[in-house]
């Protein structure tokens, strides 16, 4: 494994984008990061019922419905679908296209990312990451999801929180930090985007630069808001 090589995430989609979409969006962070990691982006594997552009070449996707054909972050799901194709998406794309060192995931895919999190700190073999990137993460409420949380998530984890999210409030995202052992939670004053200002590009970075590409498990980052 090379040791000159840039650190590579994985990264996860928000609800009712796709991989292309995502990379279009992330172009001032794959910037900013240049040098430093390496977004390689995933399709989840769930149409998006419904909507205009549901029979383009480039259809709006998600990873798991909190209903059929629809998903609501803040619903009580007593039914939800698809997560478990979603986790083995993740984990074949981690095998086939690896290595990876870490996830970096948006609204929907940062609560996955959440959930590869707990069960990568169980020991799962699946899920070969050492860190994750949260942006406008939440906590799943289907209570068939709350096993994610049960324990303490014991892996290197920071947490983007935008003050103005009207899509994800500020509340969802830090209650899903406080599942995480030792958060690193920063904090900008827009809404649901991944932020790529000076003050987030540096947390980025500092962040990153607590990891070694192919390193496994590394040094715990300290709790702390940026």
């Amino acid at each position: 494994m090379s040791e000159g090589r840039p650190l590579r995430l994985l990264a996860l989609h928000g609800y009712r984008q796709s991989e292309r979409r995502f990379r279009q969006r992330t172009g001032a962070l794959r910037k900013a990061l240049r040098g430093r990691a390496e977004l390689v982006a995933l399709d989840a594997p769930h149409l998006v019922p419904g909507t205009e552009d549901e029979a383009s070449d480039d259809p709006p996707r998600g990873w798991w419905f909190s209903r059929p054909g629809t998903f609501e972050a803040s619903e009580v799901a007593e039914q939800p679908a698809g997560l478990e194709e979603s986790l083995e998406a993740v984990a074949r794309a981690l095998e086939e296209h690896g290595p990876f060192d870490g996830l970096l995931g948006f609204s929907q895919g940062a609560a996955l990312a959440a959930m590869v999190c707990a069960l990568r700190a169980r020991g799962d073999p699946r899920f070969p990451i050492t860190f994750a990137i949260l942006v406008a993460a939440f906590a799943s409420r289907a209570p068939a999801h709350d096993h994610f949380y049960r324990e303490p998530i014991a892996l290197p984890s920071l947490h983007v929180v935008g003050d103005a999210d009207a899509v994800i409030a500020a509340h969802l995202s830090a209650e899903l930090a406080r599942c995480f052992v030792e958060p690193v939670i920063v904090t900008h004053p827009g809404g649901h985007f991944v932020p790529v200002a000076a003050p987030q590009k540096e947390a980025y970075l500092d962040f990153l630069g607590r990891f070694c590409p192919g390193q496994g498990q590394a040094e715990q980052p300290g709790a702390g808001a940026v």
